[in-house]
């Protein structure tokens, strides 16, 4: 062994490089207050390790990097894992970059000789940042995309070349391939190879000046082997189990749902370092947004690049420390006010809840039996009635409907309703409502139709209300033959239980009931006028209905405002298909199933 490393160090010269790194000295010894340096050096190595074994499954484009990351995140063997370590521990890396900033400056340690060691450390500071900001992106979900976009639409108020800046970054006129592949470039390729740069002159630079101290020195010097090696060590072992604890209580990194320009989001923020940038630009509005967004910022860089020529005076110094402070305490007041207004956004909240629930049906969708199709995993959102019927039926319907007393998405509407409340439409329960004598002239029903006065309206009112048991009874069988003409999945096993129940309710409904003197029930009747519940509430008759409810077999010419969504063009057979699948509650399995068949 001695000849081998007698033969690697006439090579290498390996020994005298191990004596001056592990014997440096240290002054005063060994402290805690150095261990900064150490620590970030163990965080870009973890990064560098983990960024590569990404790499290696990761594929920058529009079609393929959602559904790579999807493939780390979920099939490769570890890949939550990993991915995780590599995105927590770049979060673990900006805290640790403030602190060791705010040690240096208030160390001193940035005047002369080490002013140009000071400029290293704030290089290596922005383009740590910069990897952050870039590989926001990369996952190409609705998070990063629209994050992204609002971020790069920053470039265009740089005055005289921010178009051409913000086509530069781009890389044209829209966001996609060539973004991604830009953006890539930047957090795999010149990023990194610029911190490395950076990096080793900042060691070299530090190992030239040594170690500066704060306060006089009580104990002798000490070399940096092996009492601040342990420390190090120590660190770098806290950060490892922070970053590793954070990975298994997140199980991994967020992917949020595949990338849809097509699809605005509300809750797009940046990561919470970059938060209170996000909220300084909101006290910029309109034209002077090129002084929150361009201007000060800059400012505050060249301040922070001019300390260790400020800090030449005794007042410099304090300059230096009391703007540094207050910088600090600016973004921690901004970043509390963010996420608070955050909170107390209704808006917010329910774009929030929906991208959760969009991020979770695109795994379950890809997860399923058909896989990601060729056109990308984003047609798996775009074909999916649970993600587009609330967006179509919020955009088309809650202007007069509501959806359990919301805009289908989850938001309130100020307005009352002037149209039938439409969860559960078709189930048992829902009919049960519409033939309470206390709930017929509701806002969930007919209140704010013009049928509030209606032949409906009287029945129920006049005549269901002195039911006696027995014809309540009667009526429970009528509502669930009504019922069984919607052909719920989820309803099928208490139809088949309640079979015989049914075929007496269909005779009921046309005999002690008389409901055959309006509507057609199973037979066709011209003189009917009011809906048929023939197949009432099945998929068929809910695309009917939403196509042109003028129609005969609906409401003819007592149609109260409902538009023909078809034949006036304002939706096409397809977008009606996924509102009635998703109104019909299919998706929604055992849970709602019990909402359809439970008795009033």
């Amino acid at each position: 062994m001695i000849r081998l490393l007698d033969w690697l160090d006439s090579r290498t010269g390996i020994r005298r490089l191990t004596h001056e790194a592990l014997l440096e000295n240290i002054p005063g010894g060994a402290r805690w207050r150095y261990i900064w340096g150490s620590a970030l050096t163990f965080c870009l190595f973890v990064q560098f390790t983990t960024g590569a074994f990404l790499w290696t499954a990761y594929s920058p484009g529009s079609l393929t990097a959602w559904e790579s990351v999807y493939y780390i995140q979920n099939e490769m063997a570890g890949g939550w894992f990993l991915r995780g370590l590599h995105h927590f521990t770049a979060q673990v890396m900006v805290v640790l970059l403030v602190l060791h900033l705010m040690q240096v400056v208030i160390d001193g340690a940035y005047k002369a000789p080490r002013e140009v060691n000071f400029w290293f450390g704030l290089g290596l500071l922005l383009l740590t940042l910069g990897m952050a900001l870039t590989g926001y992106l990369l996952p190409w979900d609705q998070k990063g995309y629209w994050a992204t976009k609002v971020a790069t639409n920053i470039a265009v108020v740089t005055p005289v070349f921010g178009e051409q800046i913000q086509r530069l970054i781009v890389g044209g006129p829209g966001y996609g391939n060539l973004t991604l592949t830009r953006f890539f470039a930047l957090h795999a390729g010149f990023l990194p190879a610029g911190i490395v740069l950076l990096l080793v002159g900042h060691i070299a630079l530090f190992r030239r000046h040594g170690i500066t101290s704060r306060t006089p020195h009580r104990k002798p010097d000490a070399p940096f082997w092996p009492d601040q090696v342990l420390m190090d060590a120590v660190a770098s072992l806290a950060v490892l189990a922070t970053v590793v604890f954070l990975t298994l209580a997140f199980h991994g990194a967020e992917l949020g749902a595949p990338a849809d320009p097509s699809e605005p989001y509300p809750a797009a923020r940046p990561e919470w370092y970059f938060l209170f940038l996000f909220q300084f630009l909101k006290y910029f509005p309109g034209h002077t947004e090129v002084w929150g967004a361009i201007v000060l910022p800059t400012l505050g860089i060249l301040i922070l690049a001019a300390m260790p020529l400020i800090g030449r005076w005794r007042l410099g110094h304090f300059f230096n420390l009391a703007f540094l402070g207050a910088l600090g305490i600016g973004a921690a007041l901004l970043t509390w006010q963010a996420r608070h207004q955050d909170q107390m956004d209704p808006t917010y909240l329910a774009a929030r809840a929906q991208a959760e629930r969009d991020a979770h049906r695109a795994a379950e969708l890809a997860q399923a039996g058909g896989g990601i199709p060729a056109a990308g995993a984003v047609t798996l959102l775009r074909e999916d009635p649970l993600t587009q019927g609330p967006r179509l039926f919020s955009k088309n319907c809650a202007s007069c409907h509501r959806y359990g007393g919301h805009d289908g998405l989850g938001n309130p509407v100020a307005e009352a309703p002037s149209a039938p409340d439409l969860k559960d439409f078709g189930s048992r329960a829902w009919l049960a409502g519409l033939l309470d004598p206390a709930r017929v002239d509701g806002p969930g029903y007919y209140g704010g139709t013009r049928f509030a006065e209606g032949k409906m309206v009287k029945f129920v009112k006049q005549k269901v209300a002195r039911y006696t048991p027995e014809q309540r009874a009667n009526l429970w069988k009528v509502i669930q033959a009504v019922s069984a003409e919607a052909a719920f999945p989820a309803q099928a096993a208490a139809d088949q239980q309640a079979a015989k129940d049914i075929e007496e309710g269909r005779i009921l409904a046309r005999t002690e009931f008389n409901c055959t003197d309006c509507h057609a029930f199973r037979k066709p009747d011209e003189d009917a006028t009011g809906p048929d519940l023939t197949g009432w509430g099945s998929r068929d008759w809910i695309i009917g209905i939403i196509s042109d409810p003028t129609h005969a077999r609906f409401y003819g010419k007592k149609n109260d405002r409902m538009p023909s969504f078809q034949t006036s063009g304002q939706l096409d057979l397809h977008a009606i298909s996924m509102l009635a699948d998703w109104l019909r509650g299919d998706w929604y399995g055992a849970t709602h199933s019990a909402v359809l068949v439970t008795a009033p």
